[in-house]
């Protein structure tokens, strides 16, 4: 193993105030990709649900004026 101990480990050999801060930007940006995409994608099937409706309604509203 490259450390020692966990102590050592988590002093990262002098560079930890680089090396942590590095780790926990990254996490915060993964995290904040999957929300994001998540929310994306509420956002689109909301969409599409709201438009296949529109589109059976105009098709129903266009059989009613065809057999007028």
């Amino acid at each position: 193993m490259a450390f020692d101990s966990f102590a050592a480990f988590l002093a990262m050999g002098g560079h930890a105030a680089y090396v942590w801060p590095a780790y926990g930007a990254t996490l915060l940006l993964l995290i904040g990709v999957v929300l994001h995409l998540r929310l994306e994608r509420r956002r689109l099937w909301r969409e599409l649900r709201r438009r296949a409706r529109r589109e059976r309604r105009q098709a129903g509203d266009a059989n009613r004026e065809v057999s007028s």
